[in-house]
């Protein structure tokens, strides 16, 4: 049903705005994503020769210092082989001159250390670890370590890359030269080299591992990774992995590779966001035309349908007291007003005939239930009058039918449904005393009710068949004397009214199972009937609740509305 209802609200206007709006999405869309494709492609390829250049000018300037160290090596290789006076001599000057220069050492084979060159810097009576030394050069040609700080002098520590070559002295002993230069002027050139706003250029070897990286404390503090595994595979060049350009280089005169990290988006970011803002400006003009074209139609078309609808779901709200005023438009909107005015004008009439059946079916179950209590309550009575006549208690005996004549004549109370609370406790007593007669000296019973109540109405013949099913299965199966207590207390929107004994009592499913007897059965008749009066007369929401345990007793509570009237 609700799925209907949301079809049914879909309105002309809103179809031609969605439908406009669609096509021009749809084409300024496609339009846009090859637009930007195309577009980020180039910028691409411009980011990637960006990165090439700034790549290519750091390699050039890492190569030429990187000669320039070879080249200093072989000017040390040369005086390697001159006596030692004439070798100290070079190493001071070379010192002087090459202030870049930390320190030159040299070494035998089993590693010890010979001799070392420094610009008056104090060496340490022990060192503990020597950072400058590697165990086995790579080859005989040139070799270039990791950064390390210099550990050979005290409280001095530069940052430094070390040099190393195999060579011999002058007098043919081999010897493993090492030379720290210091490495602040390469990682400051570095450092000061961008691609865009974000990119950087960092310096790692063949094998993959790091030289030198302008946030290398954030690589070592393990807030930065680089993917230098991977691109330790990759040839020379550019490569894309998703935003992040890398290039590559390597040098030719040592095992260092220049990357270049650069990003597509700070690179195009304002020149699509420029873009967008275009199409976006363009998109709220055609939604604005659209919207216009929908109240035009809406204007035409939509708004008598609308007003038809209303009147719909006025008449749906409350059909009884609804009056339907035409709608005029176009000749199909004002076929189905017609139509519609001739489908109120028959519901209703269909509405008060069912209106009246009800009222008529209502009296007619009324008198059915009233017609199965009496003859159940009579037969009763009666054979507790021949009973006495049997015993020869004649006197008791006219009492009893003085007794049932009062009763009946409450009970009839001139064709009328409702009596006052005060004739139902009359019509009750009546009835106790009669079986009072009966059942001599077997129960007594009590009546507690406030004199406010009296005037209430309520269904006739509500208490008896209450009273007589506590007699005939409570008390009637005790071996001691049986008590009745009939309470009626004002509540604040009810009248309250409890029949309570002490007789053998039920399980909860017997109390269930009396207010929902059919009527074939005998036992219980009563209380099912009173039960469905009440409920017919007053509503749901009154009625009678049974509250039993086995062996205590049963009380019966009956709700009523207050009611004088």
């Amino acid at each position: 049903m609700k799925k209907d209802r949301c079809k049914s609200r879909i309105s002309l206007s809103a179809v031609m705005t969605c439908v406009v709006v669609g096509l021009v999405l749809t084409v300024l869309g496609s339009v846009l994503f090859f637009f930007i494709d195309f577009y980020q492609s180039s910028m691409e390829q411009n980011a990637a020769i960006t990165s090439e250049q700034a790549v290519v000018q750091v390699m050039n300037t890492v190569e030429d210092y990187t000669e320039g160290m070879a080249d200093s090596m072989r000017l040390i290789s040369v005086h390697m082989g001159t006596p030692r006076e004439e070798r100290d001599e070079f190493f001071r000057s070379f010192m002087e001159i090459r202030s870049d220069v930390v320190a030159v050492t040299t070494y035998n084979e089993e590693g010890e250390l010979l001799d070392c060159w420094s610009d008056g810097l104090k060496r340490k009576s022990t060192i503990l670890q020597n950072l400058s030394y590697m165990e086995e050069p790579k080859g005989k040609g040139l070799c270039i370590s990791k950064p390390h700080a210099e550990t050979l002098f005290e409280e001095y520590y530069p940052w430094v890359v070390t040099i190393c070559q195999n060579m011999r002295d002058a007098s043919g002993q081999e010897l493993k030269v090492f030379m720290d230069i210091r490495f602040s002027n390469i990682a400051r050139y570095v450092d000061d080299v961008g691609i865009g706003q974000h990119g950087y250029c960092y310096i790692q070897d063949t094998e993959g591992n790091l030289i030198y990286h302008p946030q290398q404390q954030l690589i070592y503090s393990g807030l930065k990774e680089e993917m230098t595994g991977e691109l330790e595979s990759l040839p020379d060049g550019s490569h894309t992995r998703t935003n992040v350009i890398y290039t590559i280089h390597t040098l030719e005169n040592c095992n260092w590779r220049v990357v270049g990290v650069s990003y597509v988006d700070e690179l195009i970011t304002g020149r699509v966001e420029g873009m967008i803002r275009v199409c976006v400006a363009l998109l709220l003009l055609v939604l604005l035309t659209a919207v216009l074209v929908g109240m035009l139609f809406s204007w035409m078309f939509a708004k008598p349908a609308k007003r038809l609808t209303g009147a719909m779901e006025a008449f749906e709200q409350e059909a009884e007291n609804f009056q339907f005023a035409a709608v005029r438009g176009t000749s199909e909107i004002s076929a189905l007003s017609d139509s519609f005015g001739h489908m109120v004008v028959r519901i209703q009439e269909l509405m008060e005939q069912v209106r009246q059946e009800e009222i008529t079916l209502r009296k007619t179950e009324l008198n059915a239930l009233q017609a199965q209590i009496n003859p159940h309550f009579l037969y009763n009575t009666l054979d507790s009058i021949a009973w006495m006549c049997e015993e020869d208690r004649t006197k008791e005996a006219v009492e009893m039918v003085n007794a049932l004549a009062r009763l009946f004549r409450i009970s009839i109370s001139k064709g009328h449904e409702l009596i006052t609370l005060e004739r139902e406790v009359e019509h009750a007593k009546s009835y106790l005393k009669i079986q009072n007669y009966r059942y001599k000296n077997q129960f007594t019973y009590a009546f507690d009710v406030e004199e406010g109540c009296l005037s209430y109405l309520c269904n006739k013949i509500t208490l008896q068949p209450i009273i007589e099913n506590a007699i005939y299965h409570g008390i009637d199966r005790m071996v001691d004397e049986g008590f009745i207590e009939i309470r009626i207390r004002e509540e604040e929107t009810a009248v309250r009214i409890t029949v309570t004994d002490n007789g053998v009592g039920m399980t909860r499913e017997q109390c269930q199972e009396i207010l929902h007897r059919e009527a074939k059965d005998r036992t219980g008749i009563g209380i099912k009937n009173v039960n469905d009066r009440i409920r017919i007369y007053f509503g749901e929401e009154y009625g009678l609740r049974i509250t039993s345990e086995p062996d205590e007793g049963t009380c019966v509570e009956i709700r009523i509305p207050k009611l004088k009237q």
